[in-house]
């Protein structure tokens, strides 16, 4: 039974670095089709190493634990973060990429590193941190739309909104998860 599940947990790594590998040559390609997509050898580095990260991060979590929950939990937390950074870096979330308004985002995702930490990456912990990361999200959205920031591009406040729920959701998913993983703990301790 052990091994069956150390199997599975090792083709879902597989995959998941197979994927990364998909990804970063998807722009590749994309510019042998297009000539919308202009990348040069920074773009690639960017990407992989926002990829290696994100891949490591999983990486380090499934090797902490066997738990499927808090493996979920920790892999919606790497998803809503990679993409947080990948808009903001390719096109923004407020404005344009270039606008400083955008650097709140680095905020968000301090709380959720902070809070891991400090919670030592355990689950019920977890689950306090990403919800205070959901909190620390829409307080930028909130922000961003009180003072108008990016209010000169086209698709504002629609794309403010929209992402900012987006992302608070996420982060929201994440914090219910980890809080399962700490129940579901606590449960296999108390009968175990």
């Amino acid at each position: 039974m052990e091994l069956a599940g150390r199997r599975r947990r090792s083709r879902g790594r597989i995959a998941a670095w197979t994927f990364a590998a998909l990804m970063l040559l998807l722009p590749l390609f994309a510019m042998q089709v297009t000539d919308e997509v202009k990348w040069d050898a920074a773009d690639f580095a960017i990407f992989g190493a926002m990829l290696a990260a994100a891949c490591g991060t999983f990486e380090l979590a499934a090797r902490m634990t066997g738990d499927a929950q808090y493996r979920a939990a920790v892999g919606m937390a790497v998803v809503a973060a990679f993409t947080l950074v990948w808009i903001n870096l390719a096109v923004g979330i407020i404005g344009s990429e270039d606008d400083p308004a955008n650097l709140m985002y680095g905020g968000v995702l301090a709380v959720a590193m902070i809070g891991a930490v400090i919670a030592r990456f355990r689950p019920h912990g977890m689950a306090r941190a990403l919800a205070a990361t959901a909190l620390a999200q829409a307080l930028v959205g909130a922000i961003a739309l009180a003072a108008g920031l990016g209010a000169a591009a086209p698709s504002f406040p629609e794309a403010v909104v929209f992402l900012t729920g987006l992302f608070a959701s996420l982060w929201l998913i994440s914090a219910w998860l980890f809080r399962k993983a700490a129940r579901d703990a606590r449960w296999r301790s108390a009968v175990g």
